[in-house]
């Protein structure tokens, strides 16, 4: 069976930057279960994805575009202090959900000077070309209900 749209597909995956530092791994723990064609994966993966079998094994670098897409300027933005009101203690990591200018988002405090705190709204590994070293696991057709709900359920998936 191979990997395409409306497939319930387990993938184990090793993440790393240009750099070759590992960034994240599902080796040693449960593999990432994921319902193919409705946009659950980055895009390039889930592309580099399609027509695999269980059993395959494959390296791919990925475009930041087709990734986490590029880093946009204008998602970053200094803020006053004010705005985080009830938090005592900001620190530079920091990252808080925020409505940003696309909807509902991350953003990451990247720099505090005074009251003048510098966030950015752009995902972690935006503009980064990431590399996967990957296997799949497991391919089987989804249920229905996964597809209408658009995620494969099984362990740890409340409705």
């Amino acid at each position: 069976m191979q990997v395409a749209d409306n497939m319930a597909v387990s993938i184990h995956y090793t993440l790393t930057n240009d750099d070759g530092e590992v960034l994240d791994s599902s080796r040693g723990d449960e593999a990432l279960a994921y319902l193919h064609g409705v946009g659950n994966i980055i895009p390039g993966l889930e592309e580099a994805l399609n027509g695999k079998a269980v059993g395959d094994k494959f390296n791919v670098r990925i475009a930041a575009k087709d990734a986490y897409g590029e880093q946009h300027d204008e998602m970053i933005q200094i803020i006053p202090r004010a705005m985080f009101e009830g938090i005592d203690e900001l620190e530079v990591g920091m990252q808080f959900h925020a409505d940003v200018s696309s909807g509902p988002g991350q953003v990451t405090i990247v720099k505090i000077d005074g009251d003048d705190i510098t966030i950015d709204g752009n995902h972690p590994l935006a503009g980064e070309a990431l590399t996967f070293d990957v296997e799949v696991v497991a391919v089987r057709p989804a249920t229905e209900e996964e597809i209408q709900h658009g995620h494969i359920h099984g362990a740890g998936c409340h409705h």
